[in-house]
């Protein structure tokens, strides 16, 4: 592993991992073990409302998820950390942790990531195919509709090489 305190990471599996919106001296491919990438979070503002919840991004319990992870200096550390709880920890559906991932070059390190609050009221739990595709084609929120969130998405993980099953699953549903 590489050491705690010499080293701060970031590991970002969504948005973060094209529109990350901090300085950092390195940028790699990476891979967190004992979770995945899963629409699994109800969206009560962002993709959809209280009354017509749409799906975004967690990073749920189980199996591994490719992402990337960000090395920040250590004198910005404190500063990414406010950023990121600003961000990420707005309705407290999300829970920071420290996880172990590994670097594409081979390479140990430990990363702050969010994952997601199984005990939360917003938590989806793991969707069919189907049913989440029935509400990302049906939600709008303040950021837009739910469809969009996705496809987005599909096209950034392609564009970065990382397949997901079960997500281009849910948006070729989506676009059928």
């Amino acid at each position: 592993m590489t050491g705690d305190m010499d080293e701060f990471w970031v590991f970002g599996y969504g948005s973060l991992m094209w529109n990350p919106g901090f300085a950092f001296e390195e940028k790699m491919p990476a891979r967190a073990f004992g979770f995945r990438r899963s629409l699994c979070v109800w969206s009560h503002v962002h993709r959809g409302t209280p009354d017509h919840p749409g799906l975004v991004l967690g990073l749920d319990r189980g199996g591994s998820c490719r992402g990337v992870a960000f090395r920040v200096s250590l004198e910005k550390r404190e500063d990414v950390l406010d950023y990121l709880r600003r961000r990420e920890l707005v309705t407290s559906v999300y829970l920071e942790r420290i996880l172990p991932v590994s670097l594409s070059d081979g390479r140990q390190a430990r990363a702050v990531g969010y994952v997601v609050d199984r005990g939360h009221m917003q938590y989806a739990g793991a969707l069919a195919v189907e049913r989440a595709a029935e509400v990302v084609r049906s939600s709008v929120g303040q950021s837009g509709p739910n469809d969009a969130y996705v496809f987005n998405t599909l096209a950034h993980l392609k564009e970065m090489g990382i397949r997901d099953l079960w997500l281009e699953g849910v948006g070729a549903a989506v676009a059928a």
